[in-house]
């Protein structure tokens, strides 16, 4: 019986100590499209208030993965998420990149003629 009870309460407790208290989203929260890097030498020293799930984090920022991914791979509440976000951006230890609007995508049509071009060529 007690385990059942630690099973139904343990999620709602959780997040609250991983924030550290902290309610809600930062002030600017990361839209779920931006692309999010780790920095490539880390930080200069030991960095205070760095939790296993911001190296969890950190560890899937090798490349270049937008917020939804990192959410989809940490499985974190995207409340939660989003200030363990603002917290490794505060120290410095990832960057960020808004994605490429929809104005400046490739357009399909003219990578469809430039791949007909090169099929045809071979």
């Amino acid at each position: 019986m007690t385990g059942d009870w630690e099973e139904r309460t343990a999620p709602a407790v959780r997040p609250y100590v991983i924030t550290g208290g902290r309610a809600g989203v930062p002030s600017e929260p990361l839209p779920w499209e931006t692309l999010v890097r780790a920095v490539d030498d880390g930080p200069p020293g030991p960095v205070p208030g760095l939790q296993p799930e911001h190296r969890h984090i950190l560890a899937h920022c090798a490349g270049l993965l937008s917020v939804a991914e990192i959410a989809a791979h940490v499985g974190q509440p995207p409340s939660v998420l989003q200030v363990l976000l603002a917290d490794l951006l505060g120290w410095g230890l990832i960057v960020t990149r808004p994605p490429v609007p929809a104005a400046e995508r490739a357009d399909v049509t003219m990578l469809r003629k430039v791949l007909h071009g090169l099929e045809s060529r071979l």
